[in-house]
């Protein structure tokens, strides 16, 4: 499908973490980047960061990006529409609602310069200085063209996500909000309910955590504030995966009682299933992967010297994660590779000295 590249100006409405990322991306492509938001100190930050300069009234954007709070979209949207003549997109995690903001609240041949997109790359952490150029750098951009919207302003849309360097995924509104429902905030949901189950419990207990508790929990710790505002906003489609999710549970919780293997095993295997299905590296199929467990001294130099050994192995390292050991000054580093070429790596970091398993 055809794109344009951004020549600018682009205006940045809210330097919070995606705003400022997108417009850090395109100052590192050239474009200029006028930058808008409720906090003047956000939009220091964000020009001290150099992400670009404060927007002035003379100024006349091309392109209008809008990355707020999701209860502030649909009015943003329309006012950037309704004060130049710019394409404007927004950067929302929803789509349906703030699209049916608009085309309640302009005229058709304004709501044909509105397009709306979503890149999906993100962190916990919020504000601009947790932006970075490189946070979109091959992640998927849904970009979610509407029946009046103009295919000029689509391409521009595209143009935006590949000057970013992600990959635009051209979808509709209701067919997007189903499919984040799905991937983003059930597993936002599903984390926070887990992490609940953590508040005020013994310390005792808690130091028997390990790697898996992290990772399940780690994106429960992102801004309530803004997933109240995210989930109220998909209502329908969260509602529909939690009443699978419900219907699993009772399933689970039966077998649980009963001593039903049969039943566990199926749900147990229903996951196995679906992390398969998730898409593997560049979007390939996922490949049989193996983790190797490497300790390591927890002091400067050592992942250094575990990756220069791991990279003599000619190996190649498809994930990385790091467990500390509460007890002691070492670190178990967990290295995630091709299955057929685990143990070579296993030979290798076990000649040149360190503790492994698999």
């Amino acid at each position: 499908m055809a794109s344009t590249a951004p020549t600018g100006p682009v205006e940045i409405i809210g330097t919070g973490l995606v705003g400022t990322s997108i417009a850090l991306a395109c100052r590192r492509a050239g474009v200029e980047v006028l930058l808008t938001d409720v906090s003047s100190e956000h939009v220091r930050t964000a020009s001290g960061l150099g992400a670009g300069r404060p927007r002035v009234p003379a100024d006349r954007p091309q392109l209008v990006v809008v990355a707020v709070p999701p209860d502030r979209l649909g009015e943003e949207i329309v006012s950037a529409l309704t004060a130049s003549d710019a394409v404007v997109t927004d950067v929302g995690s929803i789509k349906s609602q703030p699209l049916a903001h608009v085309l309640a609240a302009v005229a058709e041949h304004e709501a044909a310069r509105y397009v709306g997109s979503h890149p999906m790359a993100g962190s916990e952490r919020s504000g601009p200085l947790a932006a970075s150029a490189s946070l979109f750098d091959g992640r998927p951009w849904a970009v979610v063209p509407h029946a009046a919207a103009a295919p000029s302003a689509t391409a521009l849309v595209r143009g935006l996500a590949e000057l970013c360097g992600a990959v635009p995924l051209e979808l509709e509104a209701a067919e997007h909000d189903r499919a984040v429902a799905r991937t983003s905030h059930l597993p936002h949901l599903a984390a926070v309910l887990v992490a609940g189950r953590l508040a005020g419990v013994p310390p005792r207990d808690l130091a028997l955590s390990g790697q898996g508790v992290r990772d399940v929990t780690r994106i429960a710790g992102s801004d309530p504030s803004l997933w109240e505002q995210i989930v109220t906003a998909n209502a329908p489609a969260v509602l529909e995966v939690l009443g699978e999710v419900r219907e699993q549970l009772d399933v689970l919780i039966a077998a649980v009682d009963a001593g039903e293997r049969t039943a566990l095993h199926d749900v147990l295997a229903r996951g196995v299933r679906g992390t398969q299905a998730i898409p593997g590296k560049h979007g390939a199929p996922t490949r049989a992967m193996v983790a190797v467990f490497v300790a390591v001294p927890d002091h400067p130099g050592e992942l250094a010297r575990l990756f220069a050994d791991a990279g003599a192995s000619e190996v190649n390292i498809e994930d990385v994660r790091i467990d500390h050991d509460p007890g002691r000054e070492v670190g178990q580093v967990e290295l995630l590779v091709d299955e057929g070429r685990s143990q070579h790596l296993l030979d290798t970091l076990e000649s040149r000295g360190w503790v492994t398993h698999r």
